[in-house]
C-alpha cells in the first residue's frame, strides 16, 4: 500500500495506520482561519453523535445532489472508479460510505481540518480508507490518476474556487469523473449581509461566533414553528422571487441565513449556522458561473442538479 500511495502523491508520503503523513500549509490568512473554524465545529461535539444524526440525511441528499437514483446506482458508477478522493472530507462518513460501496477501490478522504484525525480514528476498521490531513485546493497528488473526485459542500470554502476546481480536473483520469457542489448566489439583500460577515468575521471569537450560531436557531427554530405562510410579490431589483413562503425560509433566502431543520439535533442545527458565519472563505456563485469552470477545464456535465441553495453536477472528460 505504501507503494501505491507514493505514486499516487509527488512527494513521499508515510502511512500510520489509515492515516497518510504528508507536510501540508497554506499561505493564506482566510484559508487559515476557515480550516480552524471547521476544526472547531467538527470536534465540538461527540464525533459519533454528530455522524449518527446527520448521516442518513447528508448521504441521501447526496444521491439527489449528484443524479443517482439510489445506493445501488451508485454502487455500480463507483465499479470501474478504482482510486477515489473525498475532497473536504470532514468527519469521513461520506469517504467511508464510498469505500463500503466500492471495497476494491481505494478511497482517500482529505480534509485541511483537524476533523480528518479524528475520522481516521472513528473508521479505523475500514480497510480501502486512508485519510490524509492536507489542502484540496493543492492535495500534491499526481495528475491524470483519479477515477472519482467527490467535493460536497466544500470547493467554496477553499481560497480560490476556481482554481481548486481546475486543479481537480488536471487529476481525473481520462475517463474520470467530479462531481462538486457550490453555494448559490442569494438574494442581494442576504448577499449584503453575508459578504460584510466575511470581514467581520475575523474580529470575532469563537465562543462570540458560537453565541451568535446559537441565537440564530433559536430564530430559525421560532419562525419556522409559527407555520405561516406568505404570499411574496416578485423584487427583481432585490433579486427576490415572487411566490407563497414559509415565512422561515423567506427571511432566510433573502435576507439572514438562520437554519432549523427539525431532523437534526440541536447541536447540528447550529453547528450548521456556525459553519456559514465562522468561516472566512464561503464564496457563492450563479448557474452561469459553475457550468463554465466545466467548460473551461474541456470536462462535460454528465448531470447537473439545481436548487435555492445550490448548483451541483458531475464533471467528466
Amino acid at each position: 500500500m505504501n507503494l501505491i500511495l507514493n505514486k499516487l502523491f509527488r512527494d513521499p508520503v508515510t502511512l500510520n495506520g489509515n492515516l497518510i503523513i504528508n507536510k501540508s500549509s497554506s499561505e493564506f490568512e482566510n484559508q487559515q482561519q476557515t480550516n480552524e473554524a471547521f476544526s472547531d465545529k467538527w470536534l465540538k461535539n461527540d464525533v459519533k453523535t454528530t455522524i449518527d444524526d446527520i448521516k442518513e440525511f447528508s448521504l441521501a441528499w447526496y444521491l439527489e445532489l449528484y443524479g443517482f437514483k439510489d445506493e445501488t446506482d451508485l454502487k455500480e458508477f463507483l465499479k470501474t472508479k478504482k482510486i477515489i478522493l473525498d475532497a473536504g472530507c470532514g468527519l469521513g462518513y461520506k469517504a467511508a460510505w464510498l469505500a463500503e460501496l466500492s471495497p476494491d477501490s481505494i478511497v482517500i478522504g482529505m480534509d485541511f481540518s483537524d476533523s480528518v484525525l479524528a475520522a481516521s480514528k472513528h473508521f479505523s476498521g475500514v480497510k480501502n480508507l486512508f485519510f490524509v490531513k492536507g489542502d484540496i485546493a493543492n492535495t500534491g497528488i499526481n495528475n491524470n490518476t483519479l477515477d472519482y473526485i467527490s467535493c460536497d459542500q466544500v470547493i467554496h470554502h477553499t481560497e480560490f474556487p476556481e482554481k481548486t476546481f481546475a486543479h481537480f480536473a488536471n487529476l481525473l483520469t481520462d475517463k474520470g469523473e467530479l462531481a462538486c457542489y457550490v453555494y448559490a448566489v442569494k438574494a442581494l439583500p442576504r448577499e449584503l449581509l453575508d459578504e460584510h460577515f466575511r470581514s467581520y468575521t475575523r474580529q470575532c471569537t469563537k465562543e462570540q461566533l458560537w453565541e451568535m450560531s446559537e441565537q440564530l436557531t433559536v430564530l430559525g427554530k421560532t419562525l419556522s414553528d409559527l407555520k405561516i405562510n406568505i404570499e411574496v410579490p416578485e423584487i427583481p431589483l432585490l433579486g427576490i422571487k415572487g411566490g407563497t413562503y414559509d415565512i422561515q425560509r423567506f427571511i432566510y433566502w433573502n435576507f439572514i441565513k438562520c437554519f432549523y431543520n427539525e431532523k437534526f439535533n440541536w447541536d447540528n442545527n447550529v453547528g450548521t449556522n456556525y459553519d456559514w458565519y465562522a468561516p472566512s472563505n464561503a464564496k457563492r456563485y450563479t448557474e452561469q458561473e459553475f457550468k463554465e469552470w466545466g467548460e473551461e477545464n474541456k470536462l462535460r456535465i454528465t448531470f447537473f442538479h439545481k436548487e435555492e441553495a445550490c448548483y451541483s453536477g458531475r464533471f467528466g472528460k
